[in-house]
């Protein structure tokens, strides 16, 4: 409830307004520009970087409360400006005659007077071409006289007793170890839009040189090849392993790095790192963007991980809406969006059937027995083996009969006589296990397929081929199944007939709380019409009808192609078997079912001797 108004008597009679003075001035800046020590650590490089540098040294101590200090080799500060350095927007980075050209991180001018002004700060610098280096001293907000220093061309600031100026500061910081990982969070992200910079992160708690907690050197060579190598060195090899590469315009924009496959998810949006114009940026429409782009991919609690860059002018950004510069403004939003979903989903779509490398890695530490002490040797006498009481193993030269309730994968003429075709990459079927997964062999190991979940999403993708062309055909009931649901239910599927007619899906009222469906997508065979429109109704439930069109489509398309995959427990034939290993590998995305899960694992045989002691 809100607060009653306060009477008129209640304010003072004479108002006084004040000029605040400097210092006021600066606290106040600081508190919107440090919120802790890792803002500190954000600014101090990124004037390191703006400076030219390529090598950054990051030291703490105590979570940086303590003790913060930031080396750089840049071009240095002349020492008749060092005084300057500590106003407010004072600054080399613009002229203020344009706002809205902004080449560089910091311009603003309030961090360093904003640090003096909390903590008690030291600058350090030797201009590239100076005889010798100068420092100078701010202790909370009163600055000192420049002196002369030791120092080779580049700058250190050091930043002690963080928020002393205004201790009440202190009490919001978290522990020395939460402090430490946002400092380093935020190191890492700035390594990674610069590979061809070097940084070194040292925790002085100690004393002394104290202990190097985090290094990476200068990259070399192509842009690409750098980055890949930074962020397998950041984020490690098995991100870098399931990377697609991304490099694709639009209308003036660019968006380049690296996106995972879908497999290689995450279970929170903790692998997604997006920088515009190379600063680092949580903007909410890039992540929408992002989140849209494996939307038909993932399921809804699982996230992509990507390290993603947009360059565009900087007359089409705002970098100023947030005295952080963690927040921007697009002039076309809508550009820079497509952009992003068009370019992984293409990205996506090159990437064919392939599946991330974690799957296998996952799989075969599965089969890995933990050690429980003495390994011991027991030689099994032959007639005493139990025999089989339950067929889970078909080999595939004699596969049963009896499939033909599901929809046939298509095959190829050629390949219906072709010898076994285990130089593809998905190999020759050899065997069904426990009537749900296919064992092929390849030339170098083996492959697992799940057929439900594989065939799940060919079915899809052919959905939506259909779809995109003239809409899926249908197939008339010969007696319309009448489903029973609350009128609300009835409702809102009849409010959506006419898509619904373009899916294959005919219904129409039959009387209060009834749905007549007379038609069902023939792409499905056979299938519970019941099952579906509820499903359909989840999938509203889910969305909450405010997805966009397409976005919906595509969600009700996926829920419709389960109803008409291979099901679990059904017997395939040989040639059912590789039709489906074949289609598999001619489709996009069929590493994945439509939940995000993987619909293969390919085991190379080297690793599976390992298994058994064989190398």
């Amino acid at each position: 409830m809100p607060a009653a108004t306060p009477k008129i008597e209640s304010y003072p009679q004479d108002v006084v307004i004040r000029q605040l003075d400097e210092a006021a001035i600066n606290r106040i800046a600081a508190g919107e520009v440090v919120e802790r020590p890792a803002s500190a650590v954000k600014e101090l490089v990124e004037n390191a970087l703006d400076a030219g540098a390529r090598r950054i040294e990051v030291a703490y101590a105590d979570g940086g409360k303590t003790l913060l200090r930031v080396t750089d080799d840049g071009i240095g500060i002349p020492a008749g400006q060092l005084p300057l350095a500590l106003s407010r927007h004072a600054t080399s980075k613009i002229d203020g005659s344009d706002l809205l050209n902004i080449q560089s991180f910091g311009f603003r001018g309030e961090a360093l007077p904003s640090l003096g002004a909390v903590g008690r700060l030291t600058i350090s610098s030797r201009a590239r071409g100076a005889n010798e280096a100068a420092e100078i001293t701010v202790r909370g907000g009163q600055t000192g006289p420049v002196v002369p220093a030791a120092l080779p061309v580049g700058t250190v600031v050091t930043l002690r007793d963080l928020f002393f100026a205004t201790p009440a500061r202190l009490k919001f910081l978290r522990s020395d170890r939460a402090e430490v990982q946002a400092i380093t969070e935020t190191v890492k992200r700035l390594a990674m839009a610069e590979p061809f910079v070097g940084f070194v992160l040292r925790d002085v708690s100690g004393g002394g040189a104290g202990r190097e907690t985090f290094r990476v050197e200068p990259e070399n060579g192509d842009l690409f090849d750098a980055l890949h190598r930074r962020l397998a060195r950041i984020l490690g090899s098995e991100f870098a392993e399931n990377a697609l590469k991304i490099d694709a315009e639009r209308e003036g924009l660019r968006l380049t790095g690296y996106a995972a496959l879908p497999t290689y998810s995450r279970g929170a949006a903790v692998a997604q790192f997006l920088f515009v114009n190379g600063r680092p940026v949580r903007d909410k429409l890039l992540v929408g963007a992002l989140r849209g782009a494996y939307a038909d991919f993932l399921s809804r609690e699982r996230h992509p991980a990507a390290v993603l860059f947009l360059d565009c002018p900087p007359d089409r950004v705002d970098v100023n809406v947030h005295p952080a510069k963690s927040e921007v403004r697009f002039r076309e939003p809508g550009v820079a969006r497509g952009l992003i979903v068009t370019a992984l989903r293409h990205a996506l779509a090159n990437a064919g059937h392939r599946a991330s490398t974690t799957v296998a890695k996952a799989t075969l530490g599965a089969f890995t027995p933990e050690p429980t002490g003495a390994a011991r040797v027991y030689q099994m006498d032959r007639s005493s083996q139990p025999s089989l009481t339950r067929a889970t193993v078909w080999q595939a030269p004699g596969l049963a009969e009896g499939f033909a309730e599901a929809p046939a994968a298509r095959v190829e003429p050629d390949e219906q006589t072709a010898p076994d075709p285990i130089s593809r990459p998905l190999g020759a079927a050899r065997a069904q296990v426990h009537e749900n997964y296919i064992v092929a062999q390849t030339e170098t190991g083996m492959v697992l397929v799940d057929q439900h979940a594989a065939h799940e999403r060919l079915v899809y993708e052919r959905l939506k081929r259909l779809m995109a062309d003239n809409g899926v055909p249908s197939q008339a009931l010969l007696i319309p199944e009448i489903v029973s649901l609350s009128e609300g239910d009835c409702a809102r599927l009849l409010a959506l007939s006419d898509d619904l007619a373009r899916f294959g899906l005919g219904i129409e009222g039959f009387g209060p709380g009834a749905i007549a469906v007379r038609e069902t997508p023939a792409i499905l065979g056979t299938v519970n019409a019941e099952l579906i429109l509820r499903d359909i109704l989840d999938e509203l439930d889910d969305t909450g009808g405010s997805d966009a069109l397409q976005s919906r489509i595509e969600a009700i398309l996926s829920r419709m192609a389960c109803h008409g995959s291979v099901r679990s427990g059904r017997r395939m034939t040989a040639e059912e078997m590789n039709a489906l290993l074949r289609e598999m590998e001619a489709t996009p995305h069929s590493g994945q079912c439509n939940h995000g899960r993987p619909t293969y694992v390919e085991l190379q045989l080297a690793d599976i001797e390992k298994l058994f002691g064989r190398t």
